[in-house]
């Protein structure tokens, strides 16, 4: 129950702050525009490199997460088998 509320906390986090961030593109590109206009590139790699910085990130947070949840059934897993391996001897006896 604790790890639904975790991810539901974390989805809805997640919708809410994509507002900010489609937000955040037009004046991305108003820098940029304006910049090229003026003959300048330098801001236009900062910006590239940053968009792929925020394309990045939410799929390593996924992915993280999709790995702590793998390894903790893994373990929960084990343990059940353990249980079960522990009943079935102690019924043989």
């Amino acid at each position: 129950m604790k790890n639904l509320r975790i991810v539901f906390f974390a989805l809805f986090f997640f919708f809410f702050s994509c507002q900010l961030s489609l937000a955040q593109c037009a004046m991305c590109k108003g820098a940029v525009e304006t910049n090229m206009s003026t003959g300048r590139n330098v801001i236009g790699n900062g910006i590239n490199a940053g968009i792929a910085y925020l394309f990045a990130f939410p799929y390593l947070i996924v992915g993280v997460i999709a790995y702590l949840w793998y390894r903790n059934s893994k373990k929960a897993l084990a343990q059940r088998l353990a249980v079960q391996a522990r009943v079935r001897d102690a019924l043989r006896q």
